[in-house]
């Protein structure tokens, strides 16, 4: 059996003070594209993870790992599984790849296992996983608030190009959020632009609307990227913006094929991007 895990980016990212439990509240308009890993799902006796990526470990440290633990300590008993992993979405990339891997986890091995918990149950299992498990459960697009894990469906976004613009490094969230924690000023970003622009199906207000807290941070910290943007903004795209804690920079074209051309036009120059495009729908399992 296969599950798909759809990458995921932020539209708006609004970043407030840090909690107790070291989680800072946010406010975010996240959206699902079609890029996308895939796990297969086999029973087997006890748990095998394999990755055809080097970058991704294969026991504990693996949020697949610890999603298909979880759900078998809470529901499963003694069933067992092999789970293959194969990665599209870059790993550290500010994507949620994990988050979406171990979502695409509780969804398969509650088929495999022939579970039938409810959506409620496993979104409960997604929260004490990490904060964008949740929103990767479902989507496509959605407003989350809370460390992330209180998630609200929004109308999915209209169709629209995505460029992708990737580097060889990755940035831990923590990484980003310490480095912002630094910084004496602080913008107070507003979603409700981008979540207008989604009830519209405006594409270019919901470009105009693109804004990450956390991006001032990025840019101190690598550079690179805040030169990368520039030329992506360059190149003709709607807005661009970094994704979540970074590196991946996005940028919005008015149609696939747009995000196509324009995707060429940066390798050209040298730059690692791809293009795709929002998903528009929700889970395919």
């Amino acid at each position: 059996m296969e599950v798909k895990a759809h990458a995921k980016i932020n539209l708006v990212l609004a970043v407030g003070t840090r909690r107790p439990d070291g989680y800072h509240e946010v406010e975010t308009v996240l959206q699902q594209l079609e890029l996308h890993d895939r796990l297969i799902f086999r029973a087997a006796r006890g748990l095998r993870l394999y990755s055809d990526s080097p970058e991704v470990p294969s026991g504990p440290e693996n949020l697949v790992w610890r999603a298909a633990v979880l759900l078998r300590e809470r529901w499963a008993g003694d069933r067992g599984a092999e789970i293959r992993l194969y990665k599209s979405i870059p790993v550290a990339a500010g994507l949620a790849g994990g988050s979406a891997d171990a979502a695409a986890t509780l969804r398969g091995l509650n088929r495999l296992w022939g579970l039938n918990l409810d959506h409620d149950t496993l979104r409960g299992l997604a929260a004490e996983l990490g904060s964008d498990v949740p929103f990767c459960l479902g989507g496509p697009t959605a407003l989350a608030r809370g460390r992330g894990e209180l998630v609200i469906p929004l109308p999915p976004a209209p169709p629209a190009g995505v460029v992708l613009v990737r580097f060889p490094f990755g940035i831990r969230a923590a990484e980003a959020y310490a480095h912002f924690d630094r910084f004496p000023y602080r913008d107070h970003l507003d979603v409700s632009p981008v979540v207008a622009a989604l009830a519209a199906g405006d594409i270019a207000g919901l470009a105009r609307g693109l804004a990450n807290a956390l991006e001032p941070a990025v840019f101190d910290l690598y550079p690179e990227i805040r030169e990368a943007k520039r030329r992506l903004v360059a190149s003709g795209v709607l807005g661009a913006l970094v994704s979540g804690s970074g590196p991946t920079i996005f940028g919005l074209t008015s149609d696939p094929a747009a995000a196509e051309v324009v995707a060429a036009n940066l390798r050209s120059q040298g730059l690692d991007a791809l293009a795709t495009q929002f998903k528009r729908e929700g889970p395919e399992a």
